[in-house]
């Protein structure tokens, strides 16, 4: 729980000084987030670095200017990251950057999902399916794609804490149900 209230309360201090400075600037950090982020999930001792409390803060903030660095962050990110580190916050990085995300898709519009299929979707049918979303919702829609045999036909949809199952899999249950209660 703690946790997530420290995310929320860094990244929307970032997302609203992005506000100020514009939409462009807004997806800018968003994306240095993302990049420095990115290096950390690809170098999980980083993460172990920034989580350590024996590590001080200055020798943090200089591995950190140096990944700033490599991916040529704007002074604001830079500057975000540093107080990060000097109220120990650096732990939550990977949170404040889910959260930021979450904030710039409802400012942008954007609704992610998965939609789960019994057979992998040609590119042509996924776009088809991702625009009749983007009609019936009124929103941009970013769809993830996966495949699960075990649902048999049709598809299950995950929009954020919603799940929109027509599966046959789900279809069959609910016929079993139904057959159980005498229906």
């Amino acid at each position: 729980m703690k946790q997530e209230i420290i995310a929320k309360r860094y990244s929307r201090a970032l997302f609203a000084i992005g506000q100020e400075d514009g939409p462009k600037a807004l997806k800018q950090y968003g994306n240095e987030l993302e990049a420095f982020c990115h290096l950390i999930e690809d170098e999980p001792i980083l993460l172990r670095i920034f989580k350590n409390p024996v590590i001080r803060v200055e020798d943090k903030k200089i591995l950190i200017g140096k990944i700033l660095d490599k991916i040529g962050a704007s002074k604001v990110v830079k500057n975000f990251l540093m107080l990060l580190a000097e109220k120990k916050r650096l732990p939550y990085i990977l949170d404040i950057r889910n959260y930021y995300q979450k904030l710039l898709d409802q400012f942008e519009g954007i609704v992610r999902g998965h939609l789960i299929t019994a057979i992998e979707l040609k590119n042509k049918k996924k776009e088809s399916i991702r625009k009749s979303l983007e009609e019936k919702m009124a929103k941009k829609f970013v769809l993830d794609f996966q495949v699960n045999k075990d649902i048999l036909g049709g598809v299950v949809l995950k929009v954020g804490d919603k799940v929109y199952d027509a599966s046959l899999r789900a279809q069959l249950n609910i016929l079993k149900e139904k057959i159980k209660r005498g229906e």
